[in-house]
């Protein structure tokens, strides 16, 4: 975002992006922290005039854990009169001694534009962008105070997500092209941070008829190999 010109993006209007990352059995979220300044955020950015907001929101996803094809999910728009903190944004451009004044269309207030992403953290290798110093993951009970309103951005986007996991997984490629029923539960019960019975959780997936079964994963007693299956 260095030496950015305002002349180049859309007026007063941003994203942010709560990309969360699930490894098999925890579920996390990727939060930068900007120069010299002990201030935390979401990846964001703002929208170039001849941009798209969902090719500007993939670019920065892109930047960021260096993948191609996230699968993004525009969830809600915050707009509230009191999110701006000009603050914040002042002390991230004295940190990286950027002309504040130059910058002064950065401290305005911004509306931004939430996304989401559900990835693989092991197959990413975070990059920080030019304000910040490091980037990484935090576990979700283990989120740092993150500047303006950037948790409720958080919390409004855990609250989408489990409103309609079983339908979002489909497009996510979090999951191997096969996979058990029990790699599909643990999934759930990251994201819901709950445990959920065996019976019941399988007997709900396959009543959604988006599930479709293949061969049996054999890795030790051939009577307990669980069958493998796929989104249709």
């Amino acid at each position: 975002m260095k030496g950015l010109e305002n002349k180049n993006f859309i007026p007063n209007l941003s994203f942010d992006c709560v990309i969360f990352g699930f490894n098999g059995k925890l579920l996390k979220i990727l939060i930068l922290e900007y120069q010299n300044t002990g201030v935390y955020a979401l990846p964001g950015g703002f929208i170039e005039i001849d941009q798209s907001i969902d090719d500007a929101a993939k670019q920065g996803v892109k930047e960021r854990t260096g993948l191609d094809n996230v699968y993004l999910d525009q969830f809600y728009i915050f707009g509230n009169v009191d999110r701006a903190d000009p603050g914040h944004m002042k002390r991230i451009l004295t940190a990286n001694n950027d002309n504040t004044e130059e910058n002064s269309w950065m401290l305005e207030r911004f509306n931004t534009v939430g996304y989401y992403a559900l990835i693989n953290y092991e197959e990413v290798t975070p990059t920080p962008d030019e304000y910040s110093d490091s980037i990484g993951w935090y576990a979700i009970d283990e989120l740092p105070k993150l500047m303006m309103d950037h948790n409720n951005i958080v919390e409004k986007a855990l609250q989408v997500l489990r409103s309609n996991l079983s339908e979002k997984l489909i497009g996510m490629n979090l999951l191997p092209s096969k996979f058990t029923m029990k790699q599909l539960q643990m999934v759930f019960e990251a994201v819901l941070d709950q445990k959920l019975r065996r019976t019941t959780f399988q007997r709900k997936m396959l009543s959604l008829d988006i599930l479709e079964r293949h061969e049996k994963l054999f890795q030790g007693k051939a009577h307990k190999a669980p069958y493998q299956y796929s989104f249709k």
